[in-house]
């Protein structure tokens, strides 16, 4: 929650001079740069909170994506069954083994132009500079969710078997009924918890691709695009310590500040956790 708040009003509670362009390239911190200035002399304070409002961003919203695709997958697959089941997860058995890092690259070098083009042709040009992160949601959630898709499938086939479901089926009640009436309520702890777990996940993958060079460009920031500027200026002449180490406790702290969330939610919403 601290983090989450540090990165939705953090930037705008700083001096609008903090993330301004200056000739104070990396100062050591002090007083006046908490966390030191990097290469162009920007704050690395708020180049902090600004790369977690945009990792954050797209690790909840890209999570969220994986959750509506695997939890509808997952549900068609495992109520219909049958053949079509055995088609379903044959096609999530194919999409694990092709290498995600491979595909993640080739989807965004693919999209990125179109999605480039397609806003300037609607006069959308404001928004050229988000394509990337645009892009990292759809493409980090249309990989993320294959897990999720075999989770609720496999719970699906346990609960449609329960007396429940067969005494809604006896009244005559339709599919769609059952379905959301009665087995999505019984899906939505399970999913919830992994979705925590999902987060972290999405976060390590577009701080990994901006890392790379692929993801989040400049003048935007994200945990990874700092890191990755961190490293083409250390070397073992001169260390600029902090531009790696501020940015990898940033990170390192809220990821593991969601896996505890996670974790907390799995014994609370698990009877066989309770006491």
């Amino acid at each position: 929650m601290l983090a989450a708040l540090a990165a939705i009003f953090g930037p705008a509670l700083l001096p609008e001079s903090a993330g301004e362009v200056t000739r104070n390239s990396f100062l050591a911190p002090s007083r006046e740069h908490f966390f030191g200035t990097d290469l162009n002399g920007r704050d690395l304070f708020y180049r902090v909170l600004l790369g977690a409002r945009i990792s954050m961003l797209v690790g909840v919203t890209g999570a969220l994506v994986s959750f509506a695709v695997g939890i509808i997958y997952g549900m068609i697959a495992g109520y219909v069954g049958g053949q079509t089941d055995s088609i379903m997860m044959r096609l999530v058995d194919t999409l694990y083994a092709i290498p995600r890092l491979i595909f993640l690259l080739v989807l965004i070098s693919a999209l990125d132009p179109v999605l480039r083009h397609t806003m300037t042709t609607h006069g959308l040009q404001g928004l050229i500079g988000y394509s990337k992160i645009l892009i990292l949601i759809f493409c980090l959630g249309l990989t993320e969710w294959l897990t999720m898709a075999r989770i609720i499938r496999g719970q699906i086939l346990s609960l449609k078997s329960q007396q429940f479901v067969l005494a809604a089926r006896s009244i005559g009640q339709s599919h769609f009924n059952i379905i959301f009436q009665h087995l999505l309520p019984n899906l939505v702890g399970l999913a919830l918890v992994y979705l925590t777990l999902t987060v972290p996940a999405v976060i390590l993958d577009e701080s990994f691709l901006s890392f790379l060079g692929v993801g989040v460009q400049a003048p935007l920031a994200s945990w990874g695009l700092l890191l990755g500027d961190a490293a083409q200026v250390i070397n073992p002449i001169k260390g600029y310590w902090w531009l790696l180490m501020f940015p990898v406790i940033a990170m390192s702290l809220t990821l593991l500040a969601l896996n505890f969330l996670g974790d907390g939610l799995r014994d609370a919403l698990d009877p066989r956790q309770r006491k």
